[in-house]
């Protein structure tokens, strides 16, 4: 396997590097609502998927949208996430993966990566980290408010790390001995 850590080597292409094209050019962003127009999405990965010069075969979020229309459970927010991971699957076999910056808001910031055999770890984009789409952040951002004093409290964390045992500045004690919330206790999503 190769490892790859530089983000521009695996979003640009050659020709977009050598004439000196940002990184940031090559972003798709959408808030947690999804895209303003159905289909912009599928139609900026297929451009990119063509950019790396490979054909782009079933590129679109039309079978992701008809489920929608069929799923009473479908949440606000919802519907980007199954949009991601619908073209994630179907980017792989194509060598290409979804990337997507950690920056910890409610907005997608969706890079398509042609990473072939290569596994990109290590990415970053202005000094945020960057993971493949569907792959464990490295951190995690916790947050609730406290049950008895109403402070808000907010973790930055390495993802396996937990709040074992973890109280308030007030006292009440938050997390369980294995690091889950008590039962009083509910977190902001």
């Amino acid at each position: 396997m190769i490892v790859v850590t530089e983000l521009g080597e695996l979003v640009l292409t050659p020709g977009e590097r050598a004439r000196g094209v940002q990184v940031d050019r090559v972003i798709f962003t959408m808030d947690w609502s999804g895209e303003e127009v159905p289909g912009e999405l599928a139609a900026f990965v297929a451009a990119r998927v063509r950019a790396f010069g490979v054909e782009p075969t079933d590129v679109d979020t039309d079978v992701v949208y008809r489920a929608a229309e069929a799923d009473p459970t479908l949440r606000p927010g919802d519907f980007p996430i199954r949009q991601l991971d619908h073209l994630s699957g179907v980017l792989a076999p194509l060598g290409c993966t979804l990337v997507v910056p950690n920056s910890g808001n409610d907005t997608y910031e969706v890079l398509v990566a042609l990473t072939g055999e290569r596994e990109p770890t290590g990415l970053t984009h202005q000094d945020i980290p960057v993971r493949a789409w569907g792959s464990e952040p490295e951190e995690t951002l916790i947050s609730l408010d406290c049950p008895n004093c109403s402070e808000m409290q907010v973790w930055q964390l390495p993802a396996t790390q937990t709040l074992a045992d973890e109280r308030c500045e007030c006292g009440v004690t938050l997390f369980d001995a294995a690091g889950h919330p008590l039962p009083n206790v509910t977190l902001h999503d």
